[in-house]
């Protein structure tokens, strides 16, 4: 009877809250959430979207202050550009977040994904509002799903859907401003979509998809999309903070029944918890893959909890160990090492941070060139030499050559002045006297200042034929 039970308890693990058993979607109608952490997640929530549109309009030395332009692998984040030669930097700040994600799931499981992430943010927050707003809570909205095709039906249906459009494409626009920068979507508009044809396909691509997220998708993107959410389950631990039920309080669980000599739980089995789940999901499970941690059951259990006069919580951020033994977190072996290796590679990204110079250089020889016979017995070699100006100023580049002994001849323009947030080649020759020429290869170091100051010395190769003294 045991195991039986034990099976019994374990079955919501091999059928998903929002599929039936022929694999068709059931649709999900959660109840409108309320109470204490549905309105401080509200006010984060229009916090982060206020922030989100405002972003692109916000500039930095009339520069944008955040632009992640991949078509031309040109990226502005807080006024500072990067560009492919950073890919060092790129790297660095992607382990970085990475192990931090780990970090604070490990600690505290999906708090992101309820009360951050743009997915949640945007559906709970904005489009479920809407849907509200128009066809009413969950029973409304099921008892609409299934009638027949009304007028009420077709004008509610009509007017929701087309909000959503509406509201997938501003927040289309707003993307495509972080990528390819508010001036240039003022062009699209301006202009109009013909001379910005790519631009504009972009734009309803954009609309498209965001649409379709947040009308059709929805919390399968969190279930079976969205690969953090996959894999959390390698990431918690017994001692992760999760919204969790406390089933040592709750169970068993059973409707209160006045004068009853049954002992039980204070979960009284409303549902209610199951009723505002975005996802579908019974919390009372155990911790679930489909848990977005946005803690709408935490404020549904604490409302029924006050009303039976039982305390808050039953509900609530806790861990397995904290509910089974009562014990408060505290930082293990793995918590430690992550948090250690964490502080290391955010160290070393702004060691790089600080130190990155302001223009990168690349120095070659021409290839498939040999040196060259010039007059007055020299020797010389050609060069071609590239910079990046990471700045938003204009810069004005010199060489000087250090070693050997020669001199430097541009084949241009002998003043080198490079355009912000550009990038400029030029070619150069180095000159040697045939008689100074001891070796078939002589390592060359040439220093670039940029404005009278040193930014970087190059070093190369020297070839050149080896002349016997007399």
């Amino acid at each position: 009877m045991e195991s039986a039970k034990i099976i019994d308890q374990q079955q919501f693990r091999d059928k998903l809250a929002n599929v039936d058993r022929s694999g068709k979607r059931l649709w999900i109608f959660p109840k409108k959430p309320k109470g204490p952490l549905y309105n401080y997640r509200t006010w984060f929530s229009w916090l982060l979207m206020g922030l989100m549109f405002v972003g692109p309009w916000i500039k930095f030395h009339d520069k944008p202050l955040l632009m992640l332009n991949v078509l031309d692998r040109k990226f502005i984040i807080f006024g500072m550009v990067f560009w492919p030669q950073d890919l060092n930097l790129f790297a660095l700040l992607m382990l970085t977040f990475v192990l931090f994600i780990i970090l604070f799931t490990v600690v505290f499981g999906r708090v992101w994904c309820g009360w951050a992430c743009p997915q949640t943010v945007f559906m709970e927050m904005l489009f479920r509002k809407v849907e509200y707003l128009i066809e009413g809570d969950a029973n409304q909205q099921k008892k609409l799903q299934e009638a027949d095709w009304t007028f009420e039906k077709i004008w509610k249906k009509g007017l929701k859907h087309g909000l959503f459009w509406v509201l997938s494409f501003i927040i289309a626009n707003t993307f495509l401003a972080y990528i390819i920068s508010i001036d240039e979507l003022k062009l699209l508009v301006e202009d109009g979509p013909a001379r910005h044809l790519g631009k504009f396909m972009a734009l309803i691509l954009f609309t498209t998809v965001f649409y379709f997220v947040f009308a059709r998708l929805r919390e399968l993107v969190c279930i079976f999309i969205c690969p953090y959410g996959r894999l959390q389950g390698l990431m918690l631990d017994k001692n992760s903070i999760v919204v969790a039920y406390d089933f040592v309080r709750g169970e068993p669980r059973g409707r209160m029944v006045k004068d009853d000599p049954e002992k039980k739980g204070d979960c009284v089995d409303c549902k209610l918890c199951v009723q505002v789940c975005p996802t579908g999901i019974d919390i009372r499970n155990g911790t679930q893959l489909e848990c977005v941690n946005c803690t709408a059951c935490i404020d549904a259990c604490d409302e029924v909890m006050v009303k039976i006069n039982k305390p808050k919580g039953l509900v609530r951020f806790a861990s397995l160990n904290g509910i089974t033994r009562g014990k408060k977190f505290s930082f293990n072996p793995r918590n430690i090492a992550y948090s250690a290796v964490l502080t290391l590679l955010f160290s070393v990204f702004l060691f790089a941070l600080i130190t990155r110079s302001d223009i990168e250089t690349t120095l070659l020889r021409t290839p498939g060139m040999l040196y060259q016979k010039q007059e007055n017995n020299q020797i010389s070699n050609l060069y071609n030499i590239e910079f990046v100006n990471k700045t938003f100023k204009d810069l004005d580049v010199k060489l000087k050559l250090i070693e050997p002994k020669g001199t430097i001849k541009m084949v241009e323009n002998d003043q080198i002045h490079v355009d912000p947030e550009s990038v400029a080649k030029v070619s150069f020759f180095v000159l040697r006297d045939a008689a100074d020429i001891q070796k078939v290869s002589t390592p060359v170091k040439i220093e670039v200042y940029s404005n009278g100051e040193l930014i970087e010395t190059m070093k190369s190769k020297f070839n050149g034929p080896i002349f016997k003294k007399q």
